[in-house]
This record gives C-alpha cells, structure tokens and sequence, in this order.
C-alpha cells in the first residue's frame, strides 16, 4: 500500500470532508499467508477494524492530528465513523448495483457510494435515520428482518480508500467518490425504496 496515498486520504477526508478520521488495523502478509496487524488469528474484520478502543474518542478532522497518527502508523486503514456526518446504507453488491442504476434513472441525488472487498455497496446518507429505518422497510411492505440490509450509524464506522481490508487483499473504492456536488449526502428515506426493492429481489 502506498503510505502517501493513505496519509494524503486521511487528510483530504477530515480537511476538505470535515470528516473525522481514525487509524484502523491494516493486512499483513506473514509465510504466505494474509493477517490483521492486530495478530488475532480469528480475527472477524481483518485490516478492518480500529487500532485503538478508544477510537470514536481519537476520531479528528484536524490535518495536524491526522499527521501525527499516520506518522506513528503509516500503513494504518482509514477508519471513518459513522452517526456524525453521514450514516450509510450497507447492502450485498449487486443489490446495490441495481439500485444505483434504478437511483440514477430517477435523477436522485446521491451521495458517496463505497464499495468494499467483501462485495457490499455502502451508500452514504444524512445521520439520523438509524431507529426509523425498520418502520420505513415495513411500510414499503418487507419484513427488514429478511433483507440484507444494515444500516451503520452512531457508534458503527466504515473503512475508507484506499485502505486494504478484508480477507481477500485488495482495496476499498469509490464507486461515487465523494467531490463537492455531494458534498450533503441524501435523506435515507430518498433511497431505501430503491434499495430495500432491489434487496428483497
């Protein structure tokens, strides 16, 4: 991974984004095989997870701070968390690839999309919606409990680009990177029709 793309992500993110940013354990390469920097063999979330417990705390948008924190650990991920400036929409990729389509055709506003290692689409909307999601899916006439269908917000985080993660070594990307036209993500419920739809198909 390239230390002074990371380093320069992290602070694009909290500098021109005013998103906050937090170090994030990284993959490893040891005997042929790919690890989490965090050395737990049965590690869930491999280069996917925080460095420290304390991070919603450390989280800044200070380019110094940000600085400072790649300096000690620069092939750290790119940890952003949720519940602040945006919640996002996780969903399978290929639902999230019909919705997107279905989304653009209807001319709707967007904001950014992120895709991860682990085949998801992560569409980033306004916080807020975390507790009114469910009644929203049961209105539109599916049961939320048998869409795979997450949404992340206060206390949940995403892994940024271009971050390493997952058990398959390769990056996360943009696939709607952020730029200054969706600078104010979406109201949730904008999408989740689309979305939920494209889910339960």
């Amino acid at each position: 991974m390239d230390r002074e793309a990371l380093l320069a992500a992290a602070i694009r993110y909290a500098e021109d984004r005013h998103w906050q940013v937090a170090p994030g354990h990284h993959l490893v390469r040891r005997d042929a095989r790919v690890l989490c920097s965090c050395g737990r063999l049965d590690c869930t979330r491999p280069g996917a997870h925080p460095l420290s417990s304390d991070w919603a705390v450390e989280a800044t948008t200070s380019g110094v701070r940000v600085r400072q924190l790649w300096g000690a650990h620069p092939d750290a991920s790119i940890i952003l968390p949720a519940g602040r400036m945006f919640d996002v929409i996780d969903v399978p990729e290929l639902a999230g690839c019909l919705a997107l389509a279905r989304l653009e055709r209807q001319g709707k506003q967007l904001g950014p999309v992120l895709s991860t290692p682990g085949r998801r689409l992560q569409f980033f909307v306004l916080p807020g919606m975390q507790k009114q999601l469910p009644d929203l899916v049961r209105r539109l006439g599916w049961k939320p409990e048998r869409l795979d269908l997450r949404y992340l917000g206060k206390g949940e985080y995403v892994v940024a680009p271009p971050s390493n993660a997952g058990l398959a070594l390769g990056a996360t990307h943009w696939v709607r990177p952020p730029v200054e036209a969706n600078r104010w993500p979406p109201d949730a419920r904008e999408l989740i029709a689309p979305i939920a739809y494209a889910c339960a198909r």
